[in-house]
């Protein structure tokens, strides 16, 4: 007999299985017979209901969570690496030394159809030692020229001519680990052909800035690149990490004069090994495979000195003996350095001095600017590109000279030491002096060798 009641439930079947259904998905653990096999009264049947509502909420609330958690790490993962990533500015100093020696040199010999062989031979040598630690930096520079020349002609005869100087200067920091105030001394003894005398000057004077060596830092990214190629580091150092590492490679001559210069490499690349392990970044030990990648990055790879930081300085400087013959020139000299990384591969340097002789009879000057900008293509190859001026006034002679010198050259190193160049350069003397050979820009292509020592 069909009662007022289960009129009221049969009269809404649909959404009474609609709502079965929605409880049933809720709570699966129960079959909820009460809601299957019976019809509810109205009280029981809000209950339900509210209780299915506060269950979707809550699972509502929780998809938010969810979703809000994946959005953070979505964008943590985003951002994390680009906030992690090392430049060569992360780099702190440590005591730490570098050092470069290179001879460059190209011949031209013709024979054939003139009087004699003729030969034109350049060498260029330059040297530059630099050792830092937290209270004072001290730098060693050297350059020599020197050419040999021969015509095609009969009466030709070999001319020959170098020119070369030597210097030594320290910047003494009056805080240490500090790129404020220093004081500086420096040295500086010249020579070239035809000369009466070499020479000799010294001063001394005051400064401000710093120039950081980061070439260790250049270096362990390269490291940390080519092991992660090689799978043999599990993810990127932090930059704490990467300066420890750079600590161990800046300490090159350390373990060069601890462990003798056939053993040290092992030692070294050894440490540098503890120090990767520690991050927890390794699969275990780097392995032959990884000890010998580490081996061709640091020393069969050359990569080029990097340098970050600027200094001013000033000072007074007396030239004990000149080429002339002359003595007691007491000159003003100032002088700037700016270095600048603008990436990984990519180095800028200027450096720029002023001398003034301070004699009332002689208000002869100086004035030289060097500006260049070196990029690594490749880990063998490397655009160097340099322009220097020179100007010169005599007060003497009245004579102004200018020389604006400017070259690209194209290395590709051979090996570690040995590289083939490729050089275009152009130069100009203005001397205010017509019809003497100069009068035009000198332009000049040429392919040599250049030879590294250190």
């Amino acid at each position: 007999m069909e009662t007022d009641k289960t009129r009221k439930c049969s009269a809404f079947p649909a959404k009474r299985k609609i709502f079965e259904k929605i409880v049933t998905f809720l709570f699966p653990e129960t079959s909820h017979p009460q809601v299957t096999q019976k019809c509810l009264p109205s009280q029981a049947l809000w209950n339900m209901f509210m209780v299915s509502f506060m269950k979707i909420m809550e699972i509502n609330t929780m998809k938010k969570h969810i979703l809000a958690l994946g959005i953070t790490s979505a964008i943590a993962g985003v951002v994390t690496p680009v906030s992690a990533d090392v430049t060569l500015y992360d780099y702190e100093q440590p005591t730490s030394a570098y050092e470069d020696a290179y001879v460059s040199g190209r011949l031209n010999v013709n024979s054939g159809n003139q009087d004699q062989t003729s030969h034109d031979l350049n060498l260029d040598m330059n040297y530059e030692r630099v050792f830092s630690s937290p209270d004072r930096d001290v730098k060693i520079n050297g350059d020599l020229q020197g050419s040999s020349k021969r015509g095609p002609n009969s009466g030709d005869e070999t001319q020959e001519n170098y020119i070369g100087t030597g210097s030594v200067g320290m910047n003494k920091y009056f805080q240490p680990d500090s790129k404020g105030a220093f004081w500086y001394t420096d040295g500086e003894v010249g020579v070239k052909k035809g000369a009466d005398d070499p020479r000799v000057k010294v001063g001394a004077g005051v400064g401000y800035g710093r120039v950081v060596n980061v070439t260790p830092m250049a270096q362990a990214i390269r490291l940390v690149e080519a092991l992660r190629d090689k799978n043999k580091l599990t993810g990127d150092l932090t930059k704490a990490e990467y300066n420890q590492l750079a600590n161990v490679i800046a300490k090159e001559s350390e373990y060069r004069s601890k462990y003798g210069a056939t053993d040290y490499r092992q030692n070294w690349v050894a440490d540098m090994e503890a120090v990767m392990q520690a991050s927890g970044k390794t699969n275990g030990e780097l392995g032959a495979a990884g000890i010998l990648k580490a081996y061709d990055v640091l020393v069969n790879e050359r990569i080029s000195t990097r340098k970050h930081g600027w200094l001013v300085k000033a000072g007074l400087s007396e030239v004990i003996k000149d080429y002339d013959g002359g003595d007691g020139k007491p000159a003003l000299d100032i002088a700037g350095e700016y270095h600048k990384p603008l990436s990984n591969r990519t180095q800028f340097s200027n450096e720029a001095s002023a001398s003034a002789i301070l004699q009332d009879d002689d208000n002869s000057y100086t004035a030289r600017n060097n500006m260049s900008l070196t990029h690594e293509i490749s880990d063998r190859v490397d655009w160097l590109n340099s322009w220097a001026i020179d100007y010169d006034h005599n007060d003497k002679t009245g004579q102004d000279t200018t020389t604006n010198a400017a070259s690209s050259t194209y290395r590709y190193y051979l090996s570690n030491k040995l590289a083939f160049d490729t050089v275009a350069a152009l130069t100009k003397v203005d001397d205010g002096i017509d019809a003497n050979g100069n009068d035009e820009v000198d332009k000049s292509l040429f392919m040599g060798v250049t030879y590294r020592l250190k």
